[in-house]
């Protein structure tokens, strides 16, 4: 499958995992809700905050539907469990994709920048012919395309001298998609792939750089575009959910805010709920929580104008710079300005900003 056709199979995914508009009913009461199974919505639900939020709006079942066995990138977006998922969380980068590619939905929240902790370039620990990004040259990075773990290494190879492979150009380092993460590591481990990028958060990747298994080589750079504007968290959803059930994105989002308030101060109880919840060590549960490069309880970006500028200066850093998918299909101003729906932000009439 090449890489247009996985992008389009993302958007027919995406799709049918915010399609809940059509699944609920023709008033603006939403009876229950399907959210994704992660580790701030578990202490949301575990906490009451799911609860007293949704209750003032008539939402009295929420159910967390996990991603499933498959693992791979995106599938947390799928329809599973017999149910759509109203909201789904993505980083902005491929937020965006999907948007070009046909997906009608709307951004209703976006975090503050991101940091050179988020997305590093990681090897083998034990791998002494990789030390920095510059031993990639000829090497191979595997990992998955539409996601931070292309556009932060894309960069800092960029950076570095050292471009990645594209279907349009060959570069200096080898590039092959992995869309399942606990392949991509196990790749980087088996030796064979050279390196990858990952989220050191994420379930799959935290295990193996808790054990020593690998070692980070390189990171997006401190002022970068990855940090200030591709690195970006943001939930989203469909744009006929969003306009029929705008209140309960509001209660969504200040359920979120609530979760990530009391999370910070009390880390080890909400350790303990998510490594019960999510079925990970305790150890895991609190990295999650507390690495600088965690992003389930980031901080939001309040003001709609500057969320829209993010998307316009990454996605035309990575046009110039030979990203073959955003090259084939991206967003006007136009579209873009749709894209992050004033109504959540500062001054708009469902925000949760004051």
């Amino acid at each position: 499958m090449s890489r247009t056709q996985k992008a389009a199979a993302g958007v027919l995914a995406l799709a049918a995992a915010l399609s809940g508009a059509g699944a609920y009913g023709a008033d603006d009461v939403l009876p229950a809700i399907n959210l994704q199974l992660s580790p701030w919505t578990v202490i949301a639900k575990e906490r009451g905050f799911f609860k007293e939020e949704f209750d003032k709006i008539g939402t009295n079942k929420i159910n967390l539907i996990a991603s499933g066995a498959a693992e791979l990138l995106g599938a947390e977006t799928a329809a599973v469990g017999g149910g759509a998922i109203a909201i789904a969380q993505r980083m902005v980068y491929p937020a965006t994709v999907h948007r070009a590619n046909g997906l009608d939905g709307v951004i209703i929240w976006i975090s503050e920048p991101s940091n050179r902790y988020r997305a590093p370039i990681l090897a083998r620990a034990d791998n002494d012919a990789i030390k920095t990004l510059k031993d990639l040259d000829g090497k191979k990075l595997g990992s998955s395309r539409i996601s931070c773990y292309w556009s932060s290494p894309f960069e800092a190879l960029h950076k570095a001298g050292l471009p990645l492979d594209s279907r349009l150009k060959k570069g200096r380092v080898r590039y092959e998609s992995i869309d399942n993460p606990s392949v991509a590591v196990s790749a980087v481990i088996s030796g064979a792939a050279d390196a990858t990028a990952a989220h050191l958060a994420a379930g799959q990747f935290t295990g193996p750089w808790l054990s020593g298994k690998l070692k980070v080589i390189g990171r997006s750079p401190d002022d970068g575009v990855y940090v200030n504007n591709a690195g970006r968290v943001t939930y989203f959803a469909r744009r006929d959910f969003a306009n029929k059930y705008p209140k309960v994105v509001k209660a969504f989002l200040a359920a979120r805010e609530r979760t990530r308030e009391w999370a910070f101060d009390h880390v080890e109880e909400a350790a303990a709920i998510v490594a019960r919840e999510t079925r990970v060590p305790i150890e895991v549960a609190r990295f999650q929580i507390t690495h600088p490069g965690q992003w389930e309880f980031m901080a939001g970006e309040p003001n709609a104008g500057r969320a829209r500028t993010a998307i316009r200066d990454f996605q035309k850093w990575y046009v110039a710079n030979g990203d073959d998918i955003l090259a084939e299909r991206n967003l006007t101003d136009e579209q873009i300005d749709k894209f992050i729906d004033g109504r959540f932000f500062v001054g708009g009439e469902y925000s949760i900003y004051f």
